[in-house]
């Protein structure tokens, strides 16, 4: 490396260790029933979660829902999360689970506005389907995987912390899920994009 980059390079470290080091603090202090680092600590993923939250629900209004939800179920037991640099993957795990739920608790819901039906069939029909829909429609396990590894950018350690299960079944649902997706962005032998 030249100097510069190690510079570069040191810096970057420092700033971790020291917003390592805040977060630590806040997140200590949020144990004791603090609510002011108990917010910073929500002011510091908000935008991490939200985007998240909208990959599952698919729309603005339920993805604030669903981290308002979120934020509401982690405070109290904020007091029971053990281990001071697991705060990200705690609220990650939670929103996921909120998520899930609230999809779950949707789809016992029947639609009864005749346009709302027919806006369904004309999406399902058009020609090319967009990245974000194609994920949307792989089963739950490969959904959630492709969402924290290309779109949170995390580790397959941290996805397995996170979704509690082996790091080989972390990577398995990866490739197959990536499968899944070049099965549902291919179109009659044409991939998506390529044709008309």
């Amino acid at each position: 490396m030249q100097r510069n980059e190690k510079l570069v390079h040191l810096t970057n470290r420092k700033r971790k260790g020291v917003k390592s080091v805040l977060q630590s603090r806040l997140l200590k202090k949020a144990k004791k029933g603090d609510e002011k680092a108990f917010c910073k600590l929500i002011e510091q993923e908000k935008i991490k979660l939200y985007k998240m939250a909208f990959l599952y629900m698919k729309n603005e209004d339920d993805a604030l829902d669903v981290v308002q939800e979120t934020v509401t179920k982690a405070f109290i037991p904020i007091k029971t999360l053990k281990g001071e640099g697991s705060f990200s993957t705690w609220i990650t795990r939670i929103l996921i689970n909120t998520a899930l739920e609230t999809i779950r608790k949707n789809q016992n819901i029947v639609p009864i506005n005749n346009q709302i039906i027919e806006n369904e069939i004309a999406n399902h029909h058009e020609e090319r389907i967009d990245l974000v829909s194609a994920i949307s429609q792989l089963e739950e396990k490969y959904k959630t995987v492709i969402i924290l590894k290309y779109y949170q950018d995390l580790t397959v350690p941290v996805i397995s912390e996170i979704l509690q299960c082996p790091q080989g079944t972390v990577k398995s649902n990866l490739h197959r899920g990536i499968i899944e997706l070049k099965k549902i962005l291919t179109k009659g032998g044409v991939k998506y994009g390529e044709g008309n």
